[in-house]
C-alpha cells in the first residue's frame, strides 16, 4: 500500500478467528475465478450496487474506492499492464475498504482478498491506475492485490485466501499476458524505493505460484479439450 493502514483505535491486531470453511469452496473459487472475464455483463440482480455494470473478475464484490485515490486511464492503450503486485493490508477486510473509500488518503488497489473465505473485492478497474506501491512508475503498469492480514502472522494466509488469490492473479496474467513467475509478480517489498515490507516472511510464494500455475494449466486443458458430440 501507499500509506500504512492502522486500526482506528491504534491497537495491534488481534488474533485471527479460525472459522470453518468448507475445502470445498477453495475448489469453487479457483474454477470460478479461473474464468475469463466478460466482456460485457449486467448489474447486481438484487439492485444493491455492490456489482458494477462490468466487473474484471467474475464473482468480485464492486467496493469502489474514492476517485480520489487512484487515477482514471485507459490502459492498456495508454499504458502497459505488465506486473502482478502483492500486498497485504495491517488491517481487517472492512477497514482496508473504508481506507479505499476515504478521499484523504490517496491509496488504493485494485483488489482485495478476504482471509477466512478468499472472497475478492474489486475497488479499482483493472484499465484505472491503483495507487498501491508508492512509486507512480510501478502503479503505471501493475496490478495491485492486497490480502487481509499482518506479515507477522501466518495465520491470516488460509488456504481459502491462497486459492482465490492464485486463482485471481492467473486470470489477471491471462488478460494482460503477463508471465507467472517471479519477475513479473512481485511482493510490495521489492518495488525500487519501496519502505514496506509485505507481503513479509510469512508469505508461501512457492505454494501462489504453484496454485495459479495450476489453474493456469487447468485452464489451458479445458480450452484444449476437444468437443464431441452424441451419435
Amino acid at each position: 500500500m501507499t500509506e500504512p493502514i492502522r486500526s482506528s483505535d491504534g491497537n495491534r491486531q488481534p488474533p485471527p478467528s479460525r472459522r470453518t470453511v468448507l475445502r470445498g469452496a477453495a475448489a469453487v473459487t479457483l474454477a470460478t475465478a479461473a474464468t475469463p472475464a466478460a466482456a460485457t455483463g449486467t448489474a447486481s440482480a438484487a439492485g444493491d450496487g455492490s456489482h458494477p455494470a462490468v466487473v474484471d473478475h467474475p464473482g468480485a464484490q464492486w467496493l469502489p474506492a474514492d476517485p480520489a485515490n487512484y487515477r482514471t486511464a485507459r490502459r492498456p492503450r495508454s499504458h502497459p499492464v505488465d506486473h502482478v503486485i502483492i500486498h497485504v493490508t495491517q488491517e481487517h477486510f472492512d477497514d482496508a475498504v473504508a481506507v479505499f473509500q476515504d478521499p484523504g488518503r490517496r491509496t488504493s488497489a485494485h483488489y482485495l482478498v478476504r482471509s477466512a473465505d478468499g472472497h475478492i473485492g474489486q475497488c479499482v478497474r483493472e484499465r484505472d491506475i491503483a495507487w498501491h506501491t508508492g512509486d507512480p512508475s510501478y502503479d503505471n503498469r501493475s496490478i495491485g492485490i492486497t490480502h487481509e492480514g499482518w506479515v507477522n502472522s501466518s495465520a491470516w494466509f488460509t488456504e481459502e485466501m491462497y486459492a482465490s488469490s492464485a486463482a485471481l492473479t492467473a486470470a489477471v496474467c491471462a488478460r494482460h499476458a503477463i508471465p507467472l513467475d517471479r519477475t513479473h509478480i512481485l511482493g510490495h517489498h521489492e518495488v525500487s524505493s519501496a519502505t514496506h515490507t509485505d507481503p513479509g516472511a510469512n508469505w508461501d510464494w512457492d505454494h501462489f505460484l504453484e496454485l495459479a500455475r495450476k489453474v493456469r494449466a487447468d485452464t489451458t486443458a479445458v480450452k484444449r479439450r476437444p468437443v464431441t458430440t452424441g451419435r
